[in-house]
């Protein structure tokens, strides 16, 4: 019982570590702009930073090939970290309306002084939202789901617990849902965004205790 209590737990605080989506303005991209440099910080069950590349291909409707490295502070930077691979492309356009969606293959880290933990995942999301030269409002919602955990437990937690076994679990949920609105301004070749929201478990019974996401970034055109 103490076993799956503790995987339940941990599990929870790899999924919640870091934050999502990274919002753009597809007005304000000129058919010249193949790359797009982004940073960004926020709240997510702490503070958080992140840096990303996306290269826009040459196709109709747009889509960008993103990749994004994130990691919460703290005294040991890079023991725990979240790398995101994969695209963002806009769906459909109405005047200034836009739908947009995106997937991503995750890979996470997280170590405390009781396990080190690694995690292959995936990430699915719309936004639909107003999008101007200048400025853009959006909606959004997302799915983070995590595949599959490899645990290394530390030698004093397996003195506590010596039935417990290192390798690969597939947790019986390890998914949550986002939801929430962005908005941002869009000068020269820069873009600021703000976005936040709130986060449920993947059962809609569960809840973190402070189930709010909040993030500042800057995109950057090349």
């Amino acid at each position: 019982m103490k076993r799956i209590v503790f995987v339940i737990i941990t599990l929870c605080v790899v999924i919640a570590t870091h934050i999502h989506a990274q919002g753009i303005n597809w007005q304000s991209m000129p058919k010249q702009n193949k790359s797009l440099l982004h940073i960004n910080t926020g709240y997510d069950y702490g503070l958080v930073y992140g840096a990303g590349y996306a290269y826009r291909m040459k196709t109709k409707p747009p889509i960008l090939l993103h990749g994004t490295y994130s990691f919460p502070s703290g005294k040991k930077l890079f023991d725990d970290f979240k790398v995101r691979i994969g695209a963002q492309g806009r769906l459909f356009q109405y005047s200034y309306f836009t739908l947009s969606a995106r997937a991503y293959g995750i890979y996470r880290r997280y170590q405390n002084d009781v396990v080190r933990m690694q995690n292959f995942g995936s990430e699915l999301g719309l936004t639909a939202g107003y999008y101007r030269k200048h400025w853009f409002v959006a909606a959004t919602i997302g799915f983070d789901k995590a595949i599959a955990t490899h645990f290394k437990h530390s030698a004093t937690y397996k003195e506590l617990y010596s039935a417990v076994q290192d390798g690969w679990y597939e947790p019986a949920t390890g998914g949550n849902y986002r939801y929430g609105l962005e908005a941002g301004i869009s000068f020269l070749k820069s873009d600021i965004v703000l976005s936040g929201g709130k986060m449920v478990e993947q059962d809609f019974q569960s809840d973190y205790i402070i189930p709010f996401y909040a993030q500042l970034s800057w995109n950057y055109k090349l």
